[in-house]
């Protein structure tokens, strides 16, 4: 009987034991785990001599055409461009909160834009009936109108002018680094190293900005919360290059 008591006390000691040491090893894991979601990596969304990761908005058919990749940098040129409908360029997957930075350059009298928040639901036309917009245009194009700062380079188009104009002459690259972040409700640009844009992204200063502009009749705009990212069509020529993306 003592035999039995004494490996009854051995299993019993064993198995708290082995049960100690599993418990910090699983939350080891669940803290690693966090970690590797808030800490996202920076993804390379440009390929060197490929449009892979992105398509012409509702371009299923394959007719449009404009864009072209050259060792990195996506450029378009409307003279160029064939087919129906609008010829933005659209991320294959689709983005909620996140941090992008890219490089663009634009020829003389030229404008493009970038979008979040774009539907490519077939009841939308164009990604700017959905995706609020951070201007890119020849900033020669307003120059210093007071009544066109809404319109101008590193403006929320038609709703926020930036601080001031810090774009470099057509056919120089300038630099974009911009935040969207759903959950804090906050977007942000930095334009060529220098922060000169912010704004909400829903609530009622959102709602008010968008009832004081020429989206205010569109009712898919600004409302998807997740969706894809665009480089815009405008008339010119437009590059972009080396644009990465970190979720948030």
């Amino acid at each position: 009987m003592k035999n039995y008591y004494f490996y009854t006390y051995l299993i019993l000691s064993s198995t708290f034991f082995i049960s100690c040491q599993n418990s910090p090893k699983k939350e080891k894991e669940s803290t690693s785990e966090q970690k590797n979601i808030s800490n996202n990596e920076w993804t390379q969304l440009s390929s060197s001599n490929s449009l892979e990761g992105w398509h012409i908005y509702q371009n299923e058919s394959g007719e449009k055409t404009g864009w072209t990749v050259q060792e990195g940098v996506f450029t378009f040129n409307s003279e160029e461009a064939k087919g129906e409908g609008n010829k933005s360029l659209i991320t294959n997957e689709k983005f909620l909160s996140f941090e992008i930075q890219f490089e663009w350059k634009l020829s003389p009298n030229s404008n493009s834009g970038f979008m979040w928040g774009v539907s490519e639901d077939l009841k939308y036309y164009a990604p700017y009936v959905t995706g609020p917009e951070i201007q890119i245009i020849d900033s020669e194009t307003y120059g210093d109108d007071p009544e066109n700062q809404i319109h101008t380079t590193a403006s929320l188009y038609d709703m926020i002018a930036p601080d001031r104009v810090v774009a470099k002459d057509a056919g120089e690259w300038n630099t974009y680094y911009i935040t969207i972040n759903q959950e804090a409700n906050s977007g942000k640009v930095v334009h060529n190293g220098e922060e000169i844009n912010r704004f909400p992204l829903h609530g009622p200063e959102w709602d008010k900005m968008v009832e004081n502009s020429k989206f205010s009749e569109m009712k898919g705009f600004g409302k998807y919360k997740e969706g894809h990212i665009c480089l815009q069509d405008h008339p010119g020529i437009i590059s972009y290059r080396n644009i990465k993306i970190r979720r948030l």
